[in-house]
């Protein structure tokens, strides 16, 4: 792979179903081992639960306060300088407990594809068909 630099559209960032904002840094078929976004969580909000299949994702924490969950761990403040590790499959979601935009770099390998995210829902359980 060459060398090169890239610089996020701040215009592409998007509000997603999940109850957070992501803006895509990088995420590139010519690397396939790694994608990264930024997530932003505004104050009060705690995103849905949801899981990645064959992803191990990491919440490097950039700005802000907030509560993670990952499976069955208890619930864990993070706070500027704070990563957590989110193994395949693991159920996930991250609330802003503080009074301003909770801010992450979401770093994921392999790469983050949209067919590997499952929306598990406000009560964190797949749903009975099997997803």
């Amino acid at each position: 792979m060459e060398e090169l630099i890239c610089r996020p559209d701040e215009e592409r960032e998007y509000f997603t179903e999940e109850r957070c904002f992501i803006l895509e840094s990088w995420n590139d078929p010519r690397d396939p081992h790694v994608s990264i976004a930024r997530a932003r969580v505004e104050p009060g909000v705690t995103t849905r639960w949801h899981r990645l299949a064959g992803v191990t994702e990491r919440y490097c924490i950039l700005a802000g306060r907030g509560r993670v969950e990952i499976g069955d761990l208890p619930p864990r403040d993070v706070l500027p300088g704070d990563v957590a590790v989110i193994p395949p499959l693991a159920r996930q979601r991250i609330a802003n407990t503080g009074p301003e935009d909770l801010v992450f770099l979401c770093v994921c390998s392999p790469r983050f594809l949209p067919e590997l995210y499952e929306d598990l829902g406000d009560d964190g359980l797949p749903d009975a068909s099997g997803g």
